[in-house]
């Protein structure tokens, strides 16, 4: 509850009406009206209060710190500002009512074609969000082909509890594979039916806990496990993944048009490997021919590999690479635009950010 302080001229309502001026930069309407302020001080002239985002990984915090002190420069008398943040990620209801199970958010990670660095993708997403103050799970549903764990340097998971699988964790991030459950040198034959049962399985019978975000790492292609989990999972979005090649963007086509068949919003594309070996500006065009959203280009650097193969990801083992740069700036255009995407759906009308979750 905001504290009301009359000193010198500074007031909260000199305060609030300021700030109903700057504008949430995503959403397009003013921090007051989305009841993003929270927890007013006024100590003399002096002002603190708390912006609640709707994710920690906001990638325009800096603009809304700005617009918010240029706003209160207006107030007679203004002494200090102190801005604190917070957040409030907003829920995808579906989910908890079509699956039981805490999940704010389900982001499909998919590409038209294998080879493109999905898995990769996944995991540094999911890091990626994770270092930025979110909940995290990472789900890989790439059941004929598991290497998550690999990726993430973890072999086992924990006993079961209760009859229910304990995810692995780290970096902050819960993850959960195949590849826990079965021989490393073990094929998996498996027809629709038995696929679909597993991922309902990685889904249900998981102590997952609650989440800001569940990342799910698909099969490459535009099979089974994206039907199965379009039918037992609602999903807030999902992002393609191509490589700078026509070839691979043609297949990441097919992906999108998946999505749109299946209704599920597509948060955007990437475009991996880029630069001088496999080329540029496939994914950009394929986005632009679609109108669909670009996240952005993720440079081709040994380093990636090298993390990926010794369970080190890139955003872990070189965070000032130019790869992990590009992955940590992805990871908050993904969440600006798995929140906007979200409070959309829940909207009917007007609903304050409150209202939501």
């Amino acid at each position: 509850m905001a504290k009301k302080q009359t000193n010198n001229g500074v007031t909260e309502e000199a305060v609030m009406a300021a700030l109903a001026t700057v504008i949430e930069p995503e959403l397009h309407r003013d921090l007051v009206s989305l009841n993003m302020i929270r927890d007013l001080k006024i100590t003399g002239n002096d002002v603190e209060f708390q912006i609640m985002l709707t994710t920690p990984a906001c990638p325009l915090k800096g603009k809304m710190e700005g617009d918010s002190r240029a706003a209160l420069t207006a107030v007679p008398d203004i002494g200090s500002i102190t801005i604190k943040w917070g957040s409030n990620v907003p829920t995808d209801s579906r989910i908890n009512s079509q699956l039981g199970q805490q999940f704010r958010n389900t982001i499909a990670v998919s590409s038209g074609k294998g080879g493109v660095g999905k898995s990769t993708i996944s995991v540094n997403l999911a890091i990626s969000l994770a270092q930025e103050g979110a909940r995290v799970g990472l789900l890989d549903a790439d059941i004929l082909g598991p290497n998550i764990p690999m990726m993430m340097g973890i072999d086992t998971m924990p006993p079961p509890q209760n009859r229910k699988m304990i995810p692995a964790e780290r970096f902050g991030v819960k993850f959960i594979s195949m590849a826990f459950l079965v021989k490393p040198d073990q094929a998996l034959i498996w027809r629709g039916p038995m696929l679909h049962s597993a991922i309902q399985q990685l889904l249900t019978d998981v102590e997952w806990g609650e989440l800001d975000y569940l990342i799910i790492d698909l099969p490459p292609g535009t099979g089974d496990a994206q039907l199965t989990l379009a039918q037992v999972l609602p999903l807030s979005g999902a992002i393609v993944i191509t490589q700078p090649m026509q070839v691979a963007a043609a297949d990441a086509l097919r992906g999108l048009k998946l999505f749109e068949k299946l209704d599920v919003p597509i948060i955007g594309i990437i475009e991996n490997m880029s630069g001088e070996f496999f080329g540029a500006g496939a994914g950009e065009k394929l986005a632009a021919d679609y109108n669909t959203p670009y996240l952005g280009t993720v440079p081709l650097e040994p380093q990636v590999r090298i993390g990926g193969d010794a369970g080190e990801p890139i955003v872990v083992s070189h965070p000032d690479a130019r790869s992990a740069q590009a992955i940590k700036s992805i990871t908050k255009e993904v969440a600006a635009r798995v929140s906007m995407l979200t409070i959309a759906s829940q909207e009917s009308g007007f609903i304050p950010i409150q209202m939501i979750g």
